[in-house]
């Protein structure tokens, strides 16, 4: 279930601009911040109403849940699109337009029986129907960000309120998978038109578009048909696409917004303006993408030399203002896929890290290397000074096109970042599987994780056996020498104290309950 991502899924899950900019402009927003008034703006708009004032540095590109994937800004998306999971403040899935499921004996189908009276935002009934076309969109649309994530559904039969999906192998991890990440439900008269749909979102989530200025702003207003509706509290919403990260704690403070993305070191910033830092529990994870199908990573002996050159506090001392954690892993500790059998492996040690490339047959500064990334990064100046230490030469190249090379596989030596999966078997195969969009190294696979990962579809999410299957697995996947992980860091989000405290589900930005007054 390796994942195929869009430029535009792409930016969102890697964003280097953002992190460079909230560092440039931390000094700037803590002088702002004094000169400016401590009340924030009301929360009613002119009409009235309770209004959720948002600004995202993680603007949606796109509104046909299709084309934009399972990025960042499926957050956004989840206000117009509902789907046939959620997750729960565990990382469980529960229902959502589902209300139960079950498998067959064997686990190669899986049957979803949705709520019933259910209509999309245009009047279409939300039916088996509806998910089935929603299915074969996401496998078969040409420009479909989520054809990759979707290869375990072999076919789908509707059958009035039950979708019934046939699947090419045991897979229990589904009910994970098509949650607000991969599957968020549609329209089928309105996905008629992607480009239109893409434009003039439809769904049956909590609100509804009134209007919409692409790559800018949205509007949007309680959707009094959406399932939940009684435990929506909220409106109106103005989605906006942040401005420079240095005026967003100032724009908060003054009521132009109420609700914003921020990067760690806008934190303090945005708690001595009054305002509260909510942390968002997440699957972040950075690494740095080695090709060993290129010199000098071809040689075993040089991606171990980089493994114990870095120094992975360091990323979460200059980078995360407190809030990160180091780790070797596509997951932060403490989530269940987190395996701590490996979480002392490649430890740093730069001496070894020299006695190594000495062993592989490099003198001091013969290895000279060029890391690729979309923007300018501070972590890649880490890595450089890192490297430098053992002898590497690191140059560093930024393109804009950066993308195309990257998931074409032709770079050497690149960055990346995501926002993880709902679905850790995912995660995994997008990290380490043949052909997994983040395995720079493709068709690279690290030897026993195949069956490793088999094993975790064949396994149910309630078996007692099930977080060390999944660990294992993730074991499997870390004796790839494609990938090395740095740090991991939450989601941090600063708020008006006018908007209640928001569940704390993992990656996911949930508006069940929460309620906005006055300051």
């Amino acid at each position: 279930m390796s994942g195929r991502l869009t430029p535009s899924s792409r930016r969102a899950a890697f964003r280097p601009g953002r992190l460079r900019a909230a560092a440039l402009g931390t000094a700037l927003a803590t002088v702002l911040v004094p000169a400016l008034s401590a009340c924030g703006g009301d929360a009613s708009t002119a009409g009235g109403g309770a209004t959720l004032k948002w600004a995202s540095s993680y603007f949606p590109t796109h509104w046909d849940p299709v084309v934009g994937g399972s990025g960042a800004q499926f957050r956004e998306l989840a206000l117009v699109y509902a789907s046939l999971t959620r997750t729960d403040a565990t990382g469980k899935a529960v229902p959502d337009l589902a209300k139960s499921w079950e498998y067959n004996a064997k686990g190669d189908q899986i049957t979803f029986h949705l709520r019933p009276g259910l209509k999309f935002s245009d009047g279409t009934t939300v039916d088996a129907a509806a998910v089935k076309a929603a299915i074969v969109r996401a496998q078969k649309q040409k420009n479909s960000a989520l054809f990759g994530d979707l290869t375990s559904i072999r076919s789908v039969d509707a059958n009035g309120l039950d979708a019934v999906l046939h699947l090419s192998q045991v897979d229990y991890q589904i009910p994970q998978l098509l949650g607000e990440r991969v599957l968020q439900i549609a329209s089928p008269k309105a996905a008629a038109s992607p480009t239109k749909l893409d434009q003039s979102p439809v769904g049956a989530g909590p609100f509804t578009v009134t209007q919409l200025v692409p790559g800018t702003k949205v509007l949007l207003k309680k959707n009094p048909d959406y399932w939940d509706a009684k435990n929506i509290h909220i409106d109106n919403v103005e989605l906006t696409s942040a401005p420079d990260a240095a005026t967003v704690v100032s724009g908060l403070q003054t009521g132009v917004y109420n609700f914003a993305d921020i990067a760690p070191s806008q934190a303090e910033a945005a708690k001595k303006a009054g305002l509260d830092v909510f942390v968002q529990p997440g699957f972040n994870a950075n690494n740095i993408s080695l090709n060993v199908n290129k010199a000098p990573f071809d040689n075993a002996k040089v991606v171990d030399a980089v493994r114990y050159a870095i120094n992975r506090q360091e990323f979460v001392d200059k980078l995360t203002f407190g809030y990160g954690s180091a780790t070797n892993q596509p997951f932060p500790k403490g989530y269940v896929a987190y395996d701590p059998q490996s979480a002392n492996d490649y430890a740093y040690d730069p001496a070894k890290a020299k006695q190594l490339l000495s062993e592989a047959g490099y003198k001091s500064g013969q290895i000279k290397l060029n890391l690729v990334i979309p923007a300018e990064d501070p972590q890649a100046e880490i890595v450089q000074a890192q490297l430098a230490k053992v002898g590497i030469t690191v140059a560093i190249k930024v393109d804009k096109n950066w993308a195309t090379p990257f998931f074409a596989k032709d770079l050497t030596f690149s960055l990346y970042g995501t926002t993880g999966r709902d679905s850790a078997a995912q995660t995994l195969t997008a990290h380490f599987g043949p052909n997994g969009p983040l395995n720079l190294s493709s068709p690279y696979e690290p030897s026993g994780f195949e069956a490793a990962i088999a094993k975790v579809r064949q396994t149910p999410l309630d078996s007692p056996d099930y977080a060390k299957v999944l660990q294992a697995a993730t074991r499997a996947g870390l004796q790839s020498k494609a990938l090395v992980f740095t740090y991991s860091s939450p989601n941090l989000i600063a708020k008006s104290k006018s908007i209640s405290a928001l569940p704390k589900n993992p990656a996911h930005i949930d508006w069940t309950g929460v309620t906005i007054g006055a300051n």
